[in-house]
């Protein structure tokens, strides 16, 4: 292909708003931006001389650029940042980030509301209250909501079942809504005041406690006083544990540390005053830019379609604040105001994240430099050419041949890569044969490789000794892949014992003994214990619906549809377990024949 004549470009190229693509030989997206005027920024790119070392290696690359252009740069912004998440171009700052945030659910349509931790979108009824940074941070708040106000949390499922109070009664964390040991009237009460303090209003809540308890002082009823003496103790504690405590309603602080090439974005929740969470992240950055750049480019990808305060306090300045702003507010239906220079409290919250942004990136690169060491000492240990940039590991898991469960997990020198994590369930082999469990998920995993849907490893980890790795190795014979990486049999030493493991290889009778302070050993082993803790989670899952579904389903007379209908009845297997004949005879579509037929088989398992 003839080299890029960026003149001809230029010379054809608008001096209109939108966004440019640059493509490598291969066709490989290189880099996606927007510009205000396409012309004069793509013209930069191709100056003699004030260009950094990485910008000039991605050019050298470039064959192709292609444009489109759009009416305005608000729209040229959100186009770029559709094509970034979607296509994610090699060299722009790349943001690893899908999941939604958690919030505060109020159910309102119950005569008596719970509260409960809610992920997804906010279109049933209700009220949420957040987003919050983490679950953590949600379950912290639902803890301390009961300790001041025990408005319930229980599913409804366990709530309609219950014939006395449960323990959150006995430790006076809920008022027993479900046998009715409280009024309507009352709970109603609990649950207005529950809005306050999840929308930050503790002074007025605090108030209503104070003159329910000087009224019931006057009434002489001491007892009932007490209880909101204890109530305004409770909400008090909490306040004075709070870190951060502000009239300022809705807020996100973000902050960028930087060192050694790498950077971390800590973003802290504020919501109604209260400081609710914080995330680490680690975007990738492949250019030499800016602070101000990357965090400009954090902004724009993270709030792309997520909830967005009114008010966002950063450090450093973002680029394009400006158009960050308008695109933002457009977007929220709200005004959003991007601030850097502040006093006073504002001031205090962004000393607080930078010191957890500096914190967190000093970690992150302490465990990078440790796993960095780990490879070096594997590729040494192992006498491989280079150090290998992607590891494969599987393991098997059942419980006496039930429910088995095959797990890949896979690591690069950066760490486990999840999002290339599988689990297979494995099917039509006896129970407990790991070595047939292992054939079948290492055909079915690299038949798909071989047919172009994913890419080979350079190192296969089995979780087993000689034997399984002889499984393994046929498999690779036979499906004509056996040259394409290193197999190696992981078992476990003498004992069981920790740092006694044996390695096993292809050809070699004797195993290799590396010892328990190889640093080479202690990747394999976390790689190897990722696998087990995947596969485990995997057959627990499997294992757990099967065990609900099958106990019930194995009863002539009892199909999916009676089956979900007796266990939402009933709150779930083990209610149905302990129901007598004539409890499951009441649940919808029973009588007292398929009832006694019921019965009598869940007291045979």
């Amino acid at each position: 292909m003839p080299p890029f004549d960026s003149k001809v470009f230029l010379a054809n190229t608008t001096t209109a708003p939108g966004v440019y693509r640059m493509f490598a030989e291969d066709g490989l997206l290189l880099y996606v931006g927007k510009a205000k005027n396409l012309k004069k920024r793509l013209s930069s790119y191709f100056r003699l001389t004030g260009l950094s070392t990485k910008t000039e290696a991605m050019m050298s690359r470039v064959v192709n650029i292609e444009t489109t252009i759009t009416h305005t740069e608000n729209e040229a912004l959100l186009l770029e940042s559709n094509l970034i998440k979607e296509l994610k171009p090699r060299y722009n700052v790349l943001l690893r980030d899908s999941k939604s945030y958690p919030y505060i659910h109020l159910d309102t349509s119950h005569e008596y509301p719970r509260v409960s931790l809610y992920r997804g979108d906010r279109t049933g009824g209700g009220r949420y209250f957040g987003p919050y940074a983490n679950s953590y941070a949600v379950r912290e708040t639902l803890s301390h909501l009961q300790k001041v106000l025990p408005v319930r949390q229980c599913e409804d499922s366990y709530y309609q079942n219950r014939t006395r109070p449960c323990l959150q009664y006995q430790i006076k964390r809920c008022t027993a809504p479900c046998v009715g040991l409280i009024s309507h009237e009352m709970y109603q009460e609990d649950v207005d005041q529950a809005i306050l303090f999840l929308t930050g209003k503790d002074q007025t809540l605090t108030d209503k406690l104070i003159a329910n308890m000087d009224n019931a002082s006057k009434e002489l009823d001491f007892e009932q006083a007490a209880f909101f003496r204890d109530r305004i103790n409770a909400l008090r504690k909490i306040q004075a544990n709070q870190s951060i405590n502000s009239e300022a309603g809705e807020a996100d602080v973000i902050c960028l540390a930087n060192a050694h090439g790498k950077h971390c974005v800590e973003l802290m929740f504020l919501r109604n005053g209260r400081h609710s969470g914080s995330n680490p992240y680690y975007p990738t950055v492949l250019l030499d830019i800016e602070p101000e750049e990357v965090l400009g480019a954090f902004i724009q990808q993270f709030y792309l379609n997520k909830t967005v305060p009114k008010l966002l306090v950063c450090d450093p300045q973002p680029a394009n604040a400006a158009l960050l702003e308008e695109v933002l507010s457009q977007q929220a239906g709200h005004k959003v105001k991007i601030v850097s220079n502040v006093r006073a409290d504002r001031k205090q919250w962004l000393e607080h994240c930078k010191i957890n942004a500096d914190l967190h990136l000093r970690k992150h690169l302490e465990d990078r430099s440790t796993l960095e060491q780990r490879f070096l000492a594997l590729t040494e240990a192992l006498e491989l050419e280079s150090a290998p940039a992607r590891i494969e590991c599987f393991d098997i898991s059942h419980t006496q041949g039930e429910a088995t469960v095959a797990s890949c997990v896979v690591f690069g020198p950066d760490g486990a890569i999840k999002s290339d994590y599988r689990r297979y369930n494995i099917n039509d082999i006896v129970g407990g044969d790991d070595y047939a469990a292992m054939e079948q998920v290492l055909k079915r995993r690299y038949k798909k490789i071989i047919d172009g849907v994913g890419k080979f490893p350079d190192l296969v980890l089995i979780d087993g000794g000689k034997g399984q790795l002889g499984i393994a190795n046929t498999v690779m014979l036979e499906l004509g892949c056996a040259d394409k990486f290193k197999l190696i049999g992981v078992a476990k030493g003498d004992g069981r014992k920790a740092g006694l493991e044996k390695l096993f290889f292809i050809g070699k009778k004797l195993p290799l003994v590396l010892g328990a302070h190889s640093p080479a050993l202690h990747l394999i082993n976390q790689i190897r214990d990722e696998a087990h803790r995947f596969a485990i989670s995997g057959h627990r899952l499997k294992r757990g619906k099967s065990r609900t579904s099958s106990a019930l389903e194995e009863i002539p007379g009892i199909g999916t549809k009676r089956r979900q209908t007796l266990l939402k009845h009933f709150g779930g297997l083990q209610g149905v377990r302990q129901a007598g004949v004539k409890d499951l005879s009441q649940a919808p579509g029973v009588n007292e024949e398929l009832a006694e037929r019921i019965y009598n088989y869940l007291q045979t398992l």
